[in-house]
């Protein structure tokens, strides 16, 4: 039995920052959601937004492990730039995610429109593919990815719709100045989380052809 534990094969150290990095993230975007569903109670908003803070700094220092191991490998699982681009979408992505939590906050807004839900179910959804896709990667499944990547940009493709549709609409009936331009730039930060997630999206896709 010991011999046969010595043998059996151990998780590669890269996938397994991975996969910390997408549960980090996963429970940062659970969160975020939280913080939508209370913008009327400014106290709970703030503290969710400190929490969110608080999972982005430790998506650094699990994107900074993955730095310092890539100086010290001499074999990994896939190019080394390949785990260094991946390692900073993915950071890219939960830099959105509290981005988006400052400035909604920042902007004073009070409860979510339409559209915001909008956003937020085409968030929702590109975490789960994006976390499916992953976890396909940390298992070396990268052939499988590719059927999570091109739902993935369809949903990018879901929110660029949302977004002209939002600002049109916008446009059309809002009054008040000031509320049109707090509007216009959550819109666009909104929309711009499904960027950040197609953004990894390809550079897995770039992963699967050169691993083929």
């Amino acid at each position: 039995m010991i011999i046969k534990n010595f043998f059996k094969k151990k998780p590669n150290l890269f996938y397994q920052y991975f996969q910390k990095i997408i549960d980090n993230l996963e429970v940062a975007t659970d969160i975020f959601i939280k913080q939508l569903d209370n913008l009327d109670d400014t106290v709970k908003a703030e503290s969710y937004f400190q929490e969110i803070k608080a999972l982005e700094q430790k998506g650094d220092q699990y994107t900074h492990h993955i730095i310092v191991e890539l100086n010290k490998a001499f074999i990994t699982p896939l190019e080394s730039e390949d785990i260094m681009d991946l390692a900073l979408r993915l950071d890219d992505v939960l830099n959105c995610l509290m981005f988006n939590a400052s400035n909604i906050l920042m902007y004073n807004v009070k409860e979510t429109d339409q559209t915001m839900k909008l956003f937020i179910q085409n968030i929702q959804e590109c975490m789960k593919e994006l976390f499916s896709a992953v976890e396909l990667l940390t298992h070396d499944k990268l052939k499988e990815m590719s059927k999570h990547t091109h739902v993935i940009n369809d949903l990018e493709d879901s929110a660029n719709e949302t977004l002209r549709s939002g600002l049109k609409e916008l446009f059309h009936n809002s009054n008040d100045p000031i509320e049109l331009i707090k509007k216009k730039e959550i819109y666009s930060m909104m929309e711009s989380f499904s960027d950040n997630i197609e953004d990894v999206a390809n550079t897995l896709e770039g992963i699967i052809m050169r691993n083929s």
